[in-house]
């Protein structure tokens, strides 16, 4: 049970949508910044963005966020699961671009502290093809997912119970984004 009332079936409404349907004035501008940053147009695909918050989230050891994620990753990556399994286990033996490869290394270092990412990071990246946009929007979504991972572990949320639903929810996520979570 979370730490506090949020109003709703805790079983029905795990980890971060119980809070959002709490306080929907904050969830909405939050549900949105998630939209542009993981679904909207971008040279980086959906299921690459959706890495990196998983990446995140796990670091964290945050278990809701890293599970959804994690399906919502999986879902839209050819590979699947697997390959989330292997980029969270060992990043740099992981089958995906150097490219990519070097973003979760910026990620990872946003996820310690923000100046933890170097100029040698930025110059990697960019050495491997990342663009100003790309470097830009994996700070932010890592940084985002640090403020998301402790909302739903300061708030003492649970996880689903069911690993099924990680996957449901992952359709629902992939077909019609995630204004429509709360």
């Amino acid at each position: 049970m979370a730490h506090i009332d949020l109003g709703v079936d805790e079983t029905g409404f795990p980890g971060i949508r119980g809070p959002l349907r709490f306080r929907p004035e904050t969830g909405r501008p939050l549900l949105e910044l998630v939209e542009v940053l993981l679904r909207g147009p971008h040279p980086l695909t959906a299921g690459e963005r959706e890495l990196i918050a998983a990446y995140v989230s796990g670091r964290n050891e945050c278990t809701y966020c890293c599970s959804a994620h994690s399906a919502y990753a999986a879902a839209q990556l050819d590979e699947g699961m697997p390959l989330v399994d292997q980029v969270r286990a060992d990043l740099d033996n992981a089958p995906i671009s150097a490219k990519l490869r070097a973003l979760l290394h910026i990620a990872a270092a946003v996820q310690v502290s923000g100046r933890e990412v170097t100029p040698e990071l930025v110059a990697t990246a960019r050495a491997e093809g990342a663009t100003d946009l790309e470097i830009h929007d994996t700070v932010l979504i890592a940084a985002a997912f640090c403020m998301f991972n402790r909302y739903v572990d300061g708030l003492g949320t649970q996880p689903a119970a069911d690993p099924g639903w990680y996957a449901q929810a992952s359709e629902r996520i992939v077909n019609t984004g995630y204004r429509q979570v709360v």
